[in-house]
């Protein structure tokens, strides 16, 4: 399914409120490189407390837990290439 970054991050933020897993592909902000990570909202066994020092949404960033590296990361929603959730794939056209 073709989607626009726009309709991706409503996506992302609508469909996987219950705790999906779900993976997402996009482009790293710091280095560049394309990143693909399967990840999941509502995470909140890994908490160590305090609260973030900025605010995500203001930076157009997701946090999300990496399933794989067992740790917080944050997607940027304006570089998202494709997602994958319920078995269902987006591809993000610019």
């Amino acid at each position: 399914m073709i989607a626009t970054s726009t309709e991706i991050k409503r996506v992302l933020q609508t469909h996987t409120r219950n705790g999906q897993i779900f993976q997402v592909t996009f482009i790293k902000r710091t280095t560049g490189e394309r990143r693909r990570m399967v990840c999941r909202l509502g995470v909140r066994a890994h908490l160590k407390g305090g609260a973030l020092n900025y605010d995500p949404s203001a930076l157009n960033l997701l946090p999300v837990f990496d399933m794989q590296a067992q740790e917080y990361r944050s997607i940027p929603l304006d570089a998202v290439q494709s997602a994958r959730i319920a078995g269902i794939t987006y591809e993000v056209v610019k």
